[in-house]
């Protein structure tokens, strides 16, 4: 059984049961609309997402969900695609999870149409049922990854990036939407509760070990579902650079910029660059800040009692830092 199949078994018929509440909030009485968001129903990720906000709320209510939190669970996952079309016309890209991307079948136009009716669907299921305070938090979590997005961006351009940028930018770009699924699995069954607040922090810190791990990627040598180096050819500061680059010498920290700044589409050159920062324990640093984000987090769960939802959240925990792709 692959550990998704073993992570998600305590939640299986929830979960199927959120698929066909899913794909009816998509439905458009506009048939091209239609044959796009079931293209994109059939190619699916993991859908960690959902599994977070259902995991929480079981969590925290007796393994008890309410209908607020099959609509939490499709909010998050609608905001969540909307996002990633949109990010595939943003970064020109022609894949998404070995798929052609919606803007490489049909252009990007009518993949940004898609986004915002993706957008619109998920802020309208909380407005139509009156889920004013799950609005609050999935508008939050967009707010704030459309500032981490544009600050990565501001800071790519000037390479001016410490640990403390960093953070703050995977926060906001990253962390956030986790952060929200978990607060919203809680506040779908325990409005106003502080355990809110708890599982917000919660998913946070999942949310900067899952992002630090990502960038981790980069400096790997199997196929893991994005280049080797695609990082430093686009001018991302990840956290492995950004230590060894606030640990060399001045001549060093020369090359390294210059690296990136001119000779990041230089395949020898960024193999030099990855092997440079390998060398000098950028990624030795970064695993072991990723570990600490881990533990922090399942500190704050450790006094929840013992039941199967919580094993299997603890499970996917582990799985964000171990997962191979």
């Amino acid at each position: 059984m692959k550990v998704i199949e073993q992570i998600k078994k305590p939640i299986s018929f929830e979960m199927e049961l959120f698929e066909k509440k899913f794909r009816l909030s998509m439905y458009s009485k506009v048939p091209l609309l239609n044959r796009i968001t079931h293209y994109i129903v059939n190619r699916k990720g993991k859908q960690m997402r959902p599994m977070f906000v259902f995991f929480c709320a079981k969590m925290v209510s007796n393994g008890q969900l309410s209908e607020r939190s099959y609509r939490g669970a499709s909010v998050i996952e609608l905001i969540h695609t909307a996002t990633l079309v949109h990010d595939d016309v943003v970064d020109d890209s022609n894949q998404r999870r070995s798929f052609f991307s919606i803007n490489a079948l049909w252009k990007n136009k009518i993949a940004v149409l898609v986004g915002d009716f993706l957008l619109s669907k998920g802020l309208l299921l909380c407005i139509d049922n009156n889920d004013f305070d799950l609005l609050k938090i999935i508008s939050t979590a967009v707010k704030d990854m459309s500032q981490g997005e544009l600050l990565q961006i501001e800071k790519a351009r000037n390479l001016d990036i410490n640990e403390d940028v960093y953070y703050n930018i995977i926060r906001k770009k990253t962390a956030s939407l986790i952060a929200a699924c978990c607060s919203l699995g809680v506040a779908s069954v325990k409005p106003g509760s502080k355990d809110i607040e708890i599982f917000r922090e919660f998913g946070e810190l999942i949310g900067m070990a899952f992002q630090i791990k990502d960038d981790l990627f980069d400096y790997g040598t199997s196929k893991i579902g994005k280049p080797t180096g695609i990082d430093i050819k686009e001018q991302k500061m990840t956290l492995p650079l950004i230590y060894v680059l606030n640990k060399c010498s001045y001549k060093e920290r020369e090359w390294i910029i210059n690296s990136v700044k001119r000779f990041n589409k230089d395949p020898k050159r960024v193999k030099e660059l990855i092997k440079f920062v390998k060398d000098r324990g950028g990624l030795d640093y970064a695993v072991s800040k990723m570990k600490s984000f881990q533990q922090d987090a399942l500190k704050l769960i450790q006094d929840y009692p013992n039941t199967k939802y919580k094993s299997s959240l603890e499970m996917m925990v582990d799985y964000v830092i171990n997962r191979k792709k």
